[in-house]
């Protein structure tokens, strides 16, 4: 079933928030901003989403008294792809920070799951101070010491190649042959199916979570075959450091609070990652573990998302 063109459902309506654009960094990157005045408040997605997987949540963060900012990073949704060619972790948080700074803000809230987790995880670290507190789900981590007091990785090639090939499958062709995939996928409707996936067959979701017209809301600005290819940059910059702008400054952080949520349904993210992120953030709220609810917390559970961080940022809400 298509989403209706008529009369969509306010949250499968991809014009119910005014679109800005900032230019800043040599390319247009697409943002929303709402309750000007409030919080500040950045929310910031994963792959394969844009800023429409925060639909849910933008009207009752403005109430609660935040000021949102959802940009769709550069190469998703509707900003253009980067001018220099990289969609690696720095590139995005770099344009964050100049959004961050171009907006008027020297301190704000930063939200993430997903790619969306390690951008703000970098952003936090890279820009000292920026960050009031942290939100974090279902992401990937930095090192984390071992038993000996060593690191260990838990995101990098050795560990992608030796987990499931049915949940790992996809990360390692986007990193490894991103220009053959892309060259499969070479209809947008195509291109459009195979990002349906993640929503549905991969069991990244709880079950039932998206209905068929959500699925197709999220999956539709996929079709674009040069921002689908941008968006494998950051997988590639995991195996090749050609792709990489600089090095990521991921590291365990007791310099921020972070508040952790993790949706256990997640058939992608390590099944420990509620523990690994309390060992990488010393000062924590949580882990909580969110009932019926897999990666895409911002949309499987929209309810909890907001409360969550209306509590943890009370004392910035005054």
């Amino acid at each position: 079933m298509a989403v209706s063109a008529e009369a969509p459902r306010p949250d499968l309506d991809p014009h119910r928030f005014a679109i800005e654009r900032f230019d800043g960094r040599g390319f247009s990157q697409a943002f929303v901003r709402e309750g000007v005045g409030g919080v500040p408040l950045l929310l910031v997605h994963g792959w394969p989403e844009t800023k429409r997987i925060w639909w849910r949540v933008v009207e009752p963060l403005v109430t609660a008294g935040f000021e949102v900012i959802a940009p769709d990073l550069r190469g998703f949704g509707d900003s253009d792809v980067g001018p220099d060619g990289y969609h690696d972790v720095p590139a995005h948080s770099r344009d964050l920070a100049a959004l961050i700074e171009h907006l008027g803000h020297d301190r704000v809230i930063l939200a993430g799951g997903d790619l969306g987790g390690p951008v703000v995880q970098d952003l936090a670290r890279r820009v000292p101070g920026l960050a009031r507190h942290v939100v974090l789900f279902n992401c990937p981590l930095p090192r984390r010491p071992d038993g000996d007091g060593g690191p260990r990785r838990t995101n990098d090639r050795s560990d992608a190649l030796a987990r499931s090939a049915a949940a790992i499958d996809y990360f390692v062709r986007q990193g490894t042959d991103a220009d053959a995939l892309a060259a499969e996928l070479d209809t947008p409707e195509r291109r459009r199916r195979y990002i349906a996936t993640f929503y549905t067959s991969r069991f990244w979701a709880h079950p039932g979570a998206f209905d068929a017209d959500a699925v197709a809301f999220h999956a539709e600005p996929f079709g674009d075959g040069v921002r689908l290819r941008a968006g494998f940059g950051a997988y590639e910059s995991v195996f090749d450091p050609a792709a990489r702008s600089e090095r990521s400054l991921l590291a365990v952080n007791p310099d921020v609070r972070v508040v952790i949520l993790y949706g256990p349904s997640d058939h992608v993210i390590p099944a420990d990652f509620d523990r690994h992120a309390a060992e990488v953030f010393p000062d924590h709220v949580g882990p909580f573990l969110l009932r019926d609810c897999g990666h895409f917390v911002p949309w499987e559970a929209p309810g909890v998302l907001v409360s969550a961080i209306g509590a943890f940022c009370s004392d910035l809400l005054g």
